[in-house]
């Protein structure tokens, strides 16, 4: 973090007397969230008391043992959505290698996923990536009722989270050799709406940009997540949280495993009408969350310094 007036990194703690609606504390969490993700785009939340050193142990166990497969057989994994499937094999990122499970918090997708890399089965791979989807999607739908509450959208979020599926990436990033660059992935913001990520706690990367241009190093335990706001909720919220840069870089010579759930949602989106009022008139209109996905493939998209203000900003307010 380096010298004194260093931006401090957000860390906020979730036990279970600070999660029950309605309750003081869950009141002053919900403060802290907002506080955290308007003036950071970003936080480390620690939620020890879901997630046992053994689950995080053997997580990261299988992983190693999916990213050991053959090329050949990874390359299966894809998807007609987006940015969904299997991503490695770049000339211009060569640390970095990822796969996807769309829609993980379902045992049908995740053994679908399972089957395509272990025809004869592995039930404990997928046992145990379909609970890691399912913690961090409550750990998510938590976030996301603290900021609809937050908000005094909370009518809103019922709807919301009926129509969001996760989509769970699985990410390796090796260390480089010797004449390597150590980028493991490239400066971006997410498309998501929100994302958790979860990375193995020996080997860090993760660097997120604050407002100010300053970059922070997030380092993590077994127990600690990191939430980031993506494009998605930067729009819904008509940009009063923004979606931060954020980038891994390798240092040491270990390779670095994470895990990050993804979510999307199938509908449209719109600012809600009580985030839309003189200080803060309305800077997008209604958009299709998997549009933007389709929108950011484009050259326009891809190119565009900020692809949601492209693909749905109002004019004028860019």
């Amino acid at each position: 973090m380096g010298s004194e007036g260093s931006p401090k990194l957000p860390i906020l703690n979730f036990s279970s007397e600070n999660l029950k609606p309605g309750t003081t504390s869950w009141v002053a969490t919900c403060k802290e969230v907002i506080q955290a993700l308007e003036e950071f785009g970003f936080f480390v939340v620690n939620y020890d008391e879901v997630i046992p050193s053994q689950v995080h142990d053997a997580t990261f166990r299988v992983l190693h043992e999916l990213f050991a497969l053959p090329t050949e057989t990874k390359m299966k994994n894809r998807y007609q959505k987006p940015l969904n499937g299997y991503v490695g094999q770049i000339a211009k990122l060569p640390l970095h290698e990822s796969l996807g499970i769309d829609d993980a918090t379902s045992l049908e997708a995740t053994q679908k996923f399972t089957d395509l890399m272990w025809p004869d089965g592995n039930n404990r791979f997928r046992d145990i990536m379909n609970s890691f989807a399912k913690l961090a999607a409550e750990l998510d739908q938590i976030v996301t009722r603290m900021i609809f509450e937050s908000y005094n959208s909370e009518k809103h979020y019922d709807s919301y989270i009926e129509s969001t599926t996760y989509l769970l990436r699985l990410l390796k990033n090796r260390a480089p050799l010797e004449n390597e660059p150590n980028l493991g992935f490239i400066n971006h913001t997410d498309k998501s709406f929100t994302t958790i990520l979860h990375q193995d706690s020996e080997v860090h990367g993760l660097e997120v940009e604050t407002r100010d241009g300053e970059w922070i190093t997030v380092e993590m335990s077994p127990s600690k997540f990191v939430v980031i706001a993506g494009d998605a909720l930067m729009a819904w919220s008509n940009d009063r949280i923004q979606s931060p840069n954020h980038k891994v870089t390798i240092n040491g010579k270990e390779d670095r495993y994470s895990l990050a759930l993804f979510a999307f949602n199938n509908g449209t989106l719109q600012v809600p009408e009580e985030l839309v009022d003189d200080d803060h008139p309305l800077k997008y209109k209604p958009f299709e969350h998997l549009g933007l996905l389709r929108f950011y493939r484009t050259d326009e998209g891809y190119k565009s310094k900020c692809p949601i203000k492209a693909y749905c900003g109002v004019q004028g307010h860019d």
